[in-house]
């Protein structure tokens, strides 16, 4: 029988020691063997006392084990690293949806939404509705929607006129259309503003249009 030589081969796997233990116990007909092998690891010389054959079959079962004990250890980093990527996709996609949320809702302000709101007074200064409707209106229209307004109401956001009836901060002719924004259309400035700015947009596509027709027609 030959005899293959075995030392620095690192069995690193349990099994494969119990294994080893075995195939000693019935090569030599003890089971005391078997026993021991069980308890204690035995001298990596003793696979050389073992068929050529066998000890092909003992250490292809050990690097099988090693084998199957990597590829777990693979699978569970794989789905730790798919954990903590799908983590991280869903808080950026989190902060993308938070910062198109702020812009819808700066969006809407921007265009006269209703469900954008202010503060109601009982009565406001030329300078609180000025405020509101630098908000509302933005910083890139303010300023030919204030040219308007200062032509048609001079920020009096009760002003009447008394031939046509038309009413308000933009004087709309008749005034109750602006109820379509809010049913205080008479008080609240926001409302007007709201209504004015929307008005303004979608008949001629923004406030510095609808200006720029005003001074043509000193009417809009």
């Amino acid at each position: 029988m030959s005899r293959i030589s075995v030392r620095g081969i690192a069995v690193v796997s349990a099994t494969a020691v119990t294994a080893v233990g075995s195939v000693v116990g019935v090569a030599s007909g003890s089971s005391a063997q078997n026993n021991d092998a069980e308890a204690t690891a035995p001298d990596a010389t003793l696979l050389a006392d073992l068929p050529t054959g066998q000890q092909a079959q003992v250490q292809t079962a050990s690097l099988t084990q090693q084998a199957d004990a990597m590829a777990v250890q693979a699978d569970v980093s794989a789905r730790k690293d798919a954990e903590q990527s799908a983590r991280a996709a869903a808080a950026k996609a989190a902060k993308a949806k938070q910062a198109a949320a702020k812009e819808h809702a700066a969006a809407k302000a921007a265009a006269g939404d209703p469900t954008a709101s202010f503060p109601v007074r009982s009565s406001y200064t030329v300078a609180q509705i000025k405020a509101i409707a630098a908000q509302i209106v933005g910083s890139g229209q303010f300023q030919c929607f204030s040219n308007i307004v200062d032509h048609e109401s001079t920020w009096n956001y009760l002003a009447v006129n008394p031939s046509s009836g038309a009413y308000g901060l933009v004087q709309a002719l008749p005034g109750n259309k602006m109820a379509s924004v809010a049913s205080d259309w008479q008080t609240n400035p926001a409302t007007q503003i709201k209504w004015g700015l929307n008005y303004m947009n979608t008949t001629y596509g923004s406030p510095c249009q609808a200006w720029a027709f005003w001074q043509v027609h000193h009417a809009y």
